[in-house]
């Protein structure tokens, strides 16, 4: 019952809104549009919960004309945001169907019906709508807005490049980080076909109009690297520094496999002490802590981490430390390590690895499209430092 309240609530304010356009109460009660019986029937369906026969009866009732459209849009609208959309489509077909309609009343009412079919999910035909609106030249920025989301929706990169293009002119709303990351999922779909030579053109166009997008320098240097073109790879993952040095932890892995594929394994080290050097970091440590584990023993490596977390405390940092503790303890202590080490195991077993600076979601591995806020590039590595998140720089 509450429901229907809620459901008899923008009726009354239609009314409303329709009797003072028309002046006064008393000269509604004078037109066709008085409180007729079918009015009160109308009433009836609703708390009878018959909402569909509700509509007939309030359509019939609510001539269209240019007093009556913005009802019309109001009742529709409130219906899709109840999620009630197949009634919201009623009502909007019902409107466009009526020919007394401006060329103005026809595009609103084509955006509301576009934005019903794409709640349904029939994409399609909301794709129609909006691009309709387009050839009419009428709410442009709010159909490039809904074209968008649905070209990433069905993963329609080519067509969401030319509507970002669009948007880009339209709203004079820079998008080059945007269609960057369009054109990387291109590559990506590229390669998964095997179709090399395209890929690289995507990772360029990318490149091109974003000079900054990290992503294509990891892709570029991925598939460079599994094509064994270790030089190529080692500069497009060494670019990620100049890009944007969050996400450096992203490079250092292949990175350092690069360095050892082709024996410059010395040149690596020099650049992890350069890179730590710069910007700090818990992933370059852990490496460069390794690799002098590897090369001089516990001691040094020991002494190195201790150095560096007296200056930047990190569990992960503690969490390898103890790793090499308990290499050489024995007894007692090997016990009380192994059970701290277990504990700090657990603290960081579900933590997340990356958090987005637009809405602040947290995953376990890197989205170049935030799941919550469908933003781009917003998703950086995290470290746990001291019980905080913080960002690996």
């Amino acid at each position: 019952m509450i429901e229907l309240l809620w459901l008899l609530v923008p009726i009354a304010v239609v009314l409303g809104w329709w009797a003072a356009r028309c002046g006064t109460l008393s000269h509604l009660t004078n037109t066709s549009f008085k409180l007729s019986p079918d009015y009160f029937k109308g009433l009836n369906y609703l708390l009878n919960e018959e909402p569909d026969k509700a509509i007939d009866v309030f359509i019939k009732l609510l001539d269209v004309n240019s007093d009556t459209v913005e009802t019309h849009l109001a009742l529709g609208t409130f219906f899709r945001r109840r999620g009630e959309v197949n009634r919201a489509i009623r009502l909007h077909q019902n409107l466009i169907a009526r020919p007394a309609l401006n060329s103005q009343q026809r595009s609103l009412a084509l955006l509301e019906l576009g934005q019903d079919y794409r709640q349904a999910g029939l994409l399609d035909r909301a794709e129609n709508l909006f691009q309709e609106l387009l050839v009419s030249k009428t709410h442009q920025t709010l159909a490039l807005h809904q074209l968008l989301d649905i070209y990433q929706q069905e993963q329609d990169w080519e067509q969401a490049i030319q509507i970002a293009k669009k948007l880009a002119t339209v709203a004079s709303r820079p998008m080059n980080t945007v269609i960057a990351q369009y054109y990387c999922e291109q590559a990506e779909y590229f390669y998964r076909q095997k179709q090399f030579p395209v890929v690289v053109q995507a990772l360029k166009q990318a490149l091109e109009i974003d000079h900054h997008c990290v992503r294509a320098s990891l892709l570029e240097g991925q598939y460079a690297l599994e094509n064994s073109q270790i030089e190529q790879a080692i500069i497009a993952f060494q670019r990620v520094e100049q890009q944007d040095p969050d996400y450096l932890a992203e490079a250092i892995k292949p990175l350092q496999t690069c360095y050892q594929t082709s024996g410059q394994q010395e040149a690596f080290t020099h650049y992890l002490h350069q890179v730590l050097e710069r910007y700090g970091g818990i992933t370059p440590m852990l490496v460069l802590a390794k690799i002098i584990k590897q090369q001089e023993g516990d001691k040094p490596a020991t002494d190195f981490i201790f150095k560096y977390m007296n200056k930047y405390p990190s569990v992960l940092g503690l969490n390898y430390l103890l790793d090499l503790a308990l290499s050489t303890a024995e007894n007692v202590t090997r016990e009380h390590l192994l059970l701290l080490k277990d504990i700090i195991t657990q603290l960081l077993k579900n933590k997340p690895a990356y958090k987005c600076n637009h809405c602040g979601f947290t995953a376990r591995k890197l989205h170049w499209q935030c799941p919550s806020c469908q933003q781009w590039s917003t998703l950086k590595p995290i470290q746990w430092v001291n019980g905080e998140f913080k960002s690996d720089d």
